[in-house]
């Protein structure tokens, strides 16, 4: 009887934290659109439109959070998504992981947003890859801010990702040298049904559930392609 009790039990557990592990992930992805739509309709201090449009891929952890006591530590989790093959709109999201750590004399706890522009082919690969470190597997810096900034300096113009935070309304380029970026295989069953890897999403062109939705519509008001006549993108 009490094996029966236990097997019941779990029959009934197993679905109840599926449904709110994909809770928690759609409500992760609305936070997303949230935090990215806030960002880019604050005036001149928004990610400089001409980075967004010509990024190929683009990362949004909502909540990221920091703490420290001696030790330092960061955890958040969030989204990447990438052109899609016309390069005229943008993929299905896959779910990411972002964690780092420090040591020193350090106390305190904070709570920020932060975005990630990848900006070339080999930034994409990196951040197909199950998990990388920026800074090591793949160049990072903090980018610059304002929608008329210029962004032509050394560090733009080489770097595979660039990199931004908000933290109490302040938006700014923040580093992240040092920080690991993992795909999610959780998150994706919970978004997907199934544990896909965030490279089949991307080039599988897997279509997007339809919580990413909004998340969708604001990357493609404020970072869509057009193509021109002769096929180029703009």
């Amino acid at each position: 009887m009490r094996l029966r009790i236990a097997v019941l039990t779990l029959f009934v557990l197993l679905p109840l934290k599926s449904l709110l592990a994909g809770s928690e992930t759609t409500d992760r992805l609305r936070d997303a659109a949230t935090v990215l739509r806030e960002v880019m309709q604050t005036p001149d201090k928004a990610i400089p439109q001409e980075l967004f449009e010509s990024a190929q891929c683009a990362v949004i952890v909502p909540g990221y959070k920091k703490g420290a006591f001696m030790f330092g530590g960061s955890y958040g989790k969030g989204f990447m998504v990438c052109r899609d093959r016309k390069g005229t709109g943008w993929s299905a999201p896959g779910a990411v992981r972002l964690e780092g750590g420090s040591f020193g004399l350090q106390f305190g706890f904070n709570d920020t947003d932060v975005v990630m522009l990848v900006m070339n082919k080999s930034g994409e690969d990196h951040l197909l890859s199950s998990q990388f470190t920026l800074g090591a597997d793949a160049s990072v810096a903090a980018g610059p801010v304002g929608r008329m900034a210029k962004a032509d300096t050394d560090a733009t113009m080489h770097a595979e990702v660039l990199s931004w935070s908000r933290s109490h309304g302040v938006f700014a380029g923040v580093s992240l040298d040092g920080s690991t970026l993992r795909q999610d295989l959780d998150d994706n069953h919970a978004l997907y049904g199934q544990k896909v890897t965030n490279r089949e999403i991307i080039e599988k062109g897997m279509p997007a559930p339809a919580a990413a939705k909004e998340l969708l519509e604001v990357l493609q008001r404020y970072a869509g392609r057009r193509a021109t006549d002769d096929g180029q993108k703009r």
